[in-house]
């Protein structure tokens, strides 16, 4: 593993720590996380929530940064059920989700920003004990309830 990538997501990669949310350096650009999951064998996505406002865009970011396929329903339990039940998405070592500019989404929205926070986390226990985790990375901090 490349010394430029913070120990907490080498540990991840390199399957020493189990995956889950992980913290990510204020100062370091997201693509040097995304690049790090490729260079282990893992599939990583970007999440840009840059202007979204409602739930609606919300789920449509998320299909289009994620790839999901087209009977994905456009609703939390979909959302849920396309996080747990990767069928669809190429083999991968493990799966990095990187989430940016979801500030001004989680303020906008906060009861919809806690379903999303519980259907991530689900998600990431969901994978947690199998061959291929799921991280996330909260860029620009955490979530409001420590995601």
């Amino acid at each position: 593993m490349s010394p430029e990538v913070p120990p907490a997501l080498a540990a991840v990669l390199d399957g020493r720590t189990p995956a889950g949310v992980l913290p990510w350096p204020a100062d370091r650009p997201v693509a040097d996380a995304l690049a790090a999951a490729e260079d282990a064998g893992w599939s990583a996505a970007a999440l840009d929530l840059d202007g979204v406002a409602d739930k609606a865009g919300f789920l449509d970011r998320c299909a289009a940064a994620l790839d999901f396929p087209a009977y994905f329903g456009h609703n939390w339990d979909a959302l849920a059920d396309c996080l747990t039940d990767l069928s669809w998405c190429p083999p991968a070592r493990g799966r990095l989700l990187v989430v940016t500019d979801w500030q001004g989404y989680a303020g906008a929205v906060p009861e919809d920003w806690s379903v999303f926070e519980q259907v991530l986390a689900d998600a990431v226990g969901y994978w947690r004990d199998t061959d291929t985790g799921l991280s996330v990375i909260m860029a620009g901090g955490r979530g409001r309830q420590g995601t």
